[in-house]
């Protein structure tokens, strides 16, 4: 009795379509009653009754619809432990509880570095069937203390992945960031201790990986791309070898080349238990985006993965990146990003691309072109036989370019759902779940980008109304904010020049005087 009370709560939304569906059969009864009760009716009395009996039935038909809308909503909010806006509503006692994502679709990402972790912190709001392969490459480079003291390998990537996937975000980050300070363990870090610890008890450094997917309680798995100790090598194009991952920017800027190839020490690395697998399994494999020689083609370097993704019959989908990589990928276009996977990997490990607009800040773009970084050109005709997808991806946080989560999942959404559908898989669970979910997602994204809107111009202008689109072209709605921020960059930058002014006449009059 007590779960069937909680649906006439407030925070439920139920009792005004309860209560229109009450009105409903009072008017249709009403109509129905007067055609009853009356002996004789003129043209105008049977025009009223009818309009009140359609009225009450169309009452009746909207009230069972948006309650039935409704209470499936309920049904997600109280059974989703996922629900970022959960409220407290006790259904279980009337439905099980059940996990639409479980039905998800199995998706594989291949890298490494944030733009791994931003692909999976953004996938895991539509499926739990991800998993995350790996890379292992900083053997040989310098080692912190921390690792140092206890002999772990190499396990950042690792690290960030699982924080990337976890449930409850930020509390197993608190907890691996977390460096001890006194006693024996002054300098050691918690997750090198944890991984450590998860080895020695399984006797498996794989087997470690896999049982912390379920002690962590994290979404997914991560996976190593291998276990083998792996050095990149990178072949430049005036014949030099770097056979040390963190040189390679720098000795490609003191040479003046490029690089030419990337190969493995050794280069006969064996997956990992569970790649292989996982990637046969897919219906989705990932690549990037990331640091193309550093982080994406040395996992498909790796025997029998780049064979695998060519076999499989998932969708293939590359992720460009925004910027160019000092060191790496100077005046590289969206073709040369895709060349380079090819000519080290061969066709087919691409079907499609999905690339940014670009339309970023100008004062950004100048911020990294003073490090020698710039957008990626999109010179997308110059490849043939992938289909490429132009997506908005980027957002700025912290003053650095960076690809938005939730843009990037729900692009890569979009395109299964795309090929769902283009299967007549329009009745299939996974694809009704995604659609809606993808459908309710842009909903929010437009309302919270309108809101963002509202508070930038309020703050700029609090005493000016937040309206002021009438009268204004598409240009200058779309360019308001680029606009504003050359403006106030022209006005500083004039500022400076009068306080210069002003400092330099000071110190001319001062100088005089002390002469005088």
């Amino acid at each position: 009795m007590k779960g069937f009370m909680q649906w006439f709560k407030s925070s439920t939304k139920m009792k005004r379509w309860m209560f229109l569906i009450l009105i409903g059969i009072m008017l249709a009864c009403y109509g129905i009653a007067k055609i009853l009760v009356l002996k004789e009716m003129s043209f105008q009395e049977v025009a009223k009754i009818v309009g009140i009996f359609v009225l009450g039935f169309l009452c009746i038909v909207f009230g069972l619809i948006y309650l039935n809308k409704r209470t499936l909503e309920v049904l997600v909010e109280s059974t989703d432990e996922r629900m970022e806006n959960k409220k407290n509503v006790n259904v279980k006692s009337l439905i099980f509880n059940k996990k639409v994502y479980n039905q998800g679709p199995n998706i594989v990402v291949i890298g490494g570095g944030t733009g791994l972790n931003t692909v999976l912190s953004g996938l895991k709001k539509y499926t739990d069937n991800l998993t995350a392969i790996v890379t292992i490459s900083n053997y040989g480079e310098e080692i912190s203390e921390s690792r140092r003291e206890l002999g772990t390998m190499p396990l950042d990537d690792i690290r960030d992945s699982i924080i990337s996937l976890e449930e409850s975000e930020g509390e197993i980050d608190k907890l691996f960031s977390y460096k001890f300070t006194s006693g024996k363990l002054r300098g050691l870090s918690f997750s090198d201790i944890y991984f450590l610890a998860m080895k020695e008890v399984n006797q498996d450094f794989a087997k470690s990986i896999i049982k912390s997917n379920e002690v962590l309680n994290i979404i997914g798995k991560v996976l190593p791309v291998t276990l083998d100790e792996m050095e990149i090598n990178a072949e430049l194009e005036n014949g030099y070898i770097v056979t040390e991952k963190s040189k390679i920017p720098e000795v490609v800027y003191d040479k003046l080349t490029r690089i030419n190839r990337i190969t493995l020490t050794p280069s006969n690395c064996r997956p990992a238990p569970g790649v292989i697998e996982a990637i046969k399994e897919a219906d989705c494999i990932i690549i990037g985006p990331g640091s193309l020689y550093t982080n994406v083609i040395p996992n498909l370097l790796v025997n029998g993965v780049a064979k695998a993704i060519k076999e499989s019959s998932a969708i293939k989908v590359y992720i460009s990146n925004i910027m160019t990589e000092p060191g790496q990928t100077d005046n590289y276009g969206v073709a040369e990003h895709i060349n380079a996977i090819i000519e080290h990997c061969g066709r087919g490990i691409v079907d499609y691309c999905i690339y940014d607009t670009g339309e970023i800040i100008p004062e950004i773009i100048k911020k990294y072109n003073m490090d020698g970084q710039d957008l990626v050109e999109q010179n997308i005709d110059k490849i043939k036989g992938i289909k490429f997808l132009q997506r908005n991806l980027a957002t700025v946080a912290d003053g650095y370019i960076r690809h938005d989560p939730s843009l990037v999942a729900s692009s890569i959404i979009e395109l299964i759902c795309d090929d769902l559908k283009y299967q007549d898989k329009q009745n299939d669970p996974q694809y009704m779940m995604l659609n809606n979910k993808l459908k309710e997602d842009k909903r929010i994204q437009k309302i919270q980008k309108r809101m963002n809107k509202k508070k930038i111009k309020s703050r700029k202008n609090p005493n000016k109304k937040v309206n002021d689109k009438k009268g204004k072209s598409k240009f200058q709605n779309k360019y308001r904010d680029r606009i504003e921020s050359i403006r106030e960059a022209d006005e500083k930058i004039k500022r400076n020049k009068t306080v210069k002014k002003k400092n330099s006449n000071r110190d001319y009059k001062n100088t005089k005087n002390t002469n005088v």
